[in-house]
């Protein structure tokens, strides 16, 4: 089957890095120096790291993306030395790829004239060639590695803003239904000539003051770059909403995971190709409920 993948011109990348907290499934790395990317198994094509690319190293082609298969990954991953199929596995351990972990494993070691030793790998993937067990895989997986959107965590808050939060019931500043971007009709009479926010599904369940703070006054979609399908409808919506709605401003809110990158580089695709002109805003919101961050972009 084809399938669009990230492509790196590793003539033109200089390691600066800045693609790799912007790809979505951490599948991008720094190794010896350039942008690697570390498993097709984890590149989901949207090309959420190309605008954050100074050198322009980075573009999506469509090529032939066969059902995963881990021996074929090795047989690539081994010309390119030692340190890039460490982080190759490395990578599968974190997202708990358990299954292809042992097949990249059992394939170096049957491996004829390795370029490099096949016990330094093992050692420094997992610091132990006991930890192959299943059990301890599955321990180590749950105890904070992986992609940082997916990570686990406890918010602690102080119990007088949980209480003070109790008796005050602030208003819903929601003026359309429905929300989510599949749903919604860009024509609806509610985003002609309006504000409109494209907001990432977590962020109001972060943000105590989401309404107040970005929804008041304004229309909103909501969407997942990292779990919704269809993602070229949503830049069509988002040219849609430009041409036809012919909308004020867009202010894209996201979380502070990289997963979430995706939605800013879909709405400035969907931009990039209206024939009208819009100014975008990127609004950016810790695990925690604060923002981080807000410029126009």
């Amino acid at each position: 089957m084809k399938r669009e993948m990230v492509k790196i011109d590793e003539d033109l990348c200089n390691g600066c890095g800045d693609c790799v907290p912007n790809c979505h499934e951490g599948a991008l790395q720094i190794v010896d120096g350039k942008a690697v990317l570390i498993s097709d198994l984890m590149c989901d094509g949207l090309g959420a790291c190309i605008g954050y690319c100074p050198q322009g190293a980075i573009e999506i082609e469509l090529r032939e993306a066969e059902p995963y298969n881990e021996t074929k990954v090795m047989e690539l991953m081994i010309p390119k030395g030692k340190n890039t199929v460490i982080a190759h596995l490395k990578h599968l351990k974190e997202h708990n790829e358990v299954d292809y972990l042992k097949e990249g494993v059992r394939y170096l070691k049957q491996a004829k004239d390795l370029p490099f030793n096949f016990q330094e790998v093992v050692n420094e993937v997992h610091g132990a060639p006991k930890v192959f067990q299943p059990t301890q895989m599955a321990h180590a997986a749950g105890g904070g590695g992986g992609c940082p959107g997916s990570q686990a965590r406890t918010i602690v808050r102080p119990e007088d803003s949980m209480a003070s939060a109790s008796v005050v019931a602030a208003p819903s500043e929601l003026r359309q239904w429905p929300v989510q971007l599949h749903l919604v009709n860009p024509s609806a009479a509610y985003f002609q000539q309006a504000d409109v926010v494209v907001a990432a599904d977590c962020v109001a369940f972060a943000m105590g003051d989401f309404h107040a703070r970005f929804l008041k006054g304004k229309s909103v979609v909501i969407a997942c770059p990292k779990l919704d399908a269809g993602m070229d409808i949503y830049k069509d919506k988002i040219t849609a909403l430009v041409n036809n709605a012919h909308v004020n401003t867009i202010t894209v809110v996201i979380m502070q995971v990289p997963c979430c990158g995706g939605l800013l580089q879909v709405v400035q695709q969907g931009v990039a190709e209206a024939s009208n002109k819009v100014p975008v805003k990127l609004a950016i919101v810790s695990v925690e409920g604060k923002v981080l961050e807000e410029r126009w972009v």
